[in-house]
């Protein structure tokens, strides 16, 4: 039977083909009875969304894996609301890892309650650092792309639509605690390799969104780092650990 269902029926371009990125009304049809039929996409010949025959773990993996298909499913034919709660939890994840490596490098262990409070105030520090730094390559990829793809941009909706798969693209940074727990030699690497995998995911995120080539998502998110990077170099001038 089929695994995850979305809702049956809507407008015209409500939904996606995952393969295409055409526009359909329909992802199957109810025949009552149980009795379900996949629709056909009319420009590819190909299932509409073959994900919703699929178990949720089957999608995660194929997501993990930057497929397209799994993500036009995600962003156009699902209703997926977790993207704020989503990058707030990733951001504290990552203020927590700045937080931890900030007291690694004190070598203040008094335990006096005016410490252990100004320990807590440097985590909500690393909270806002890291909400900026993320604000930042945002604004850096908004600007970009719609500097160079303004016919792409044109609606409130459109900017919405990217920002939440900007947003859950960032799942990958929910990998800094097991990193952070796991703790060996090879932290460090392993850092690098969630920056990485994030990006790749951002990048990912805004090609199926705005349908583009692979070249203008990474464009964009060059500028992005550039922005960020300004953002830290700054903080860094105010002598403020980050």
């Amino acid at each position: 039977g089929l695994g995850v269902l979305p809702r049956p029926m809507a407008a015209l371009g409500a939904y996606r083909c995952i393969e295409c990125n055409g526009e359909a009304t329909e992802l199957y049809r109810d025949y009552q009875r149980g009795v379900l039929r996949i629709s056909i996409c009319k420009s590819c010949q190909k299932p509409v969304d073959k994900y919703i025959e699929y178990d949720p773990v089957i999608i995660l993996i194929n997501a993990v894996l930057c497929k397209a298909q799994a993500y036009r499913h995600i962003l156009f034919n699902t209703k997926i609301n977790i993207h704020g709660k989503l990058c707030i939890f990733c951001l504290l994840c990552e203020a927590y890892l700045r937080w931890l490596q900030l007291q690694d490098s004190s070598q203040n262990t008094d335990p006096d309650d005016l410490i252990r409070y100004a320990k807590e105030w440097d985590f909500y520090r690393m909270f806002g650092i890291a909400s900026l730094e993320q604000t930042s390559f945002f604004i850096g990829i908004f600007i970009t792309l719609w500097w160079m793809t303004p016919e792409m941009l044109k609606r409130k909706s459109d900017f919405i639509l990217l920002l939440k798969a900007l947003l859950l693209s960032t799942y990958g940074k929910l990998l800094l605690i097991p990193a952070v727990i796991w703790e060996h030699d090879y932290t460090p690497l392993c850092l690098v390799f969630i920056k990485v995998f994030v990006l790749i995911s951002n990048s990912q995120a805004i090609r199926v969104t705005l349908n583009l080539n692979r070249i203008l998502p990474w464009f964009a998110i060059f500028i992005g780092l550039i922005l960020e990077n300004g953002v830290v170099c700054l903080f860094q001038k105010m002598e403020w650990d980050v």
